[in-house]
């Protein structure tokens, strides 16, 4: 099943075009990740998905649907979204940050809300005892694991990530892409990782979207992009 795709995307801001014609789908349980230079147009796609964003021309569909034309409050519950400075509420709780969205949705009962912020602790791999801690009580890569939780509370079957992990130091990020990988292959989300780590996007993804001026330079499986580059930029990316 087809979760995301995107039809002949452009976008430009003023002169600058940072998404030239790009067109690629995303199946269900599929874990993409993408990598290119800043400024080529991997945030701006990333936002398209999540309605953030707005195509010039071309079509964003997300489970069969277009965004353009979605219940944008009604989609976003739908997709949890994963950012690099983790975007908690620093004055919230941990408890409460896990359980924003299904609040905001309706499901008001305190217990049935505490006990799936636990659940939801201890699969990201933290201890209950964070629970009822703030965020700038916890590490980085504590408060990058209650980021995870939090966008799994929303029961999402989509999972947008934008560098998420970059500001972590390289054993805390070895340690939470292996945690994301334990995860996405038990809950089977479909999830688009932006990185600009090549060995990160590699170690990672099912297939690999390779950008470079807001367009597609090659999107193959690891083995694939490693053995047949598209070009001589590829070829340089990948030699490590």
């Amino acid at each position: 099943m087809e979760m995301i795709r995107l039809e002949h995307v452009t976008k430009s801001f003023g002169e600058q075009k940072v998404l030239d014609d790009v067109s690629f789908s995303v199946g269900e349980g599929e874990f993409l990740t993408v990598i290119g230079r800043s400024g080529c147009g991997k945030t701006t796609m990333l936002r398209m998905i999540n309605g953030l964003q707005t195509p010039d021309s071309g079509h964003v569909y997300v489970e069969g649907q277009d965004v353009g034309t979605a219940d944008l409050i009604a989609l976003r519950r739908r997709i949890g979204y994963v950012i690099q400075n983790k975007g908690l509420f620093p004055h919230m709780t941990v408890e409460k940050n896990i359980t924003y969205v299904p609040v905001i949705s309706g499901r008001k009962n305190r217990e049935e809300n505490r006990e799936q912020a636990l659940k939801l602790l201890k699969l990201v791999g933290l201890d209950a005892s964070v629970a009822d801690r703030y965020p700038d009580e916890l590490s980085g890569g504590q408060q990058q694991r209650v980021g995870i939780a939090r966008a799994l509370a929303a029961k999402a079957g989509i999972l947008l990530m934008d560098e998420p992990f970059g500001a972590l130091d390289e054993i805390t990020k070895r340690s939470m892409q292996e945690e994301l990988l334990r995860l996405q292959n038990r809950l089977r989300m479909t999830v688009v990782f932006i990185t600009h780590d090549i060995r990160e996007a590699m170690k990672l993804g099912d297939r690999v979207l390779v950008m470079e001026e807001g367009k597609i330079i090659q999107l193959d499986t690891p083995e694939q992009i490693r053995k047949h580059p598209a070009d001589r930029f590829v070829e340089e990316l990948t030699a490590f």
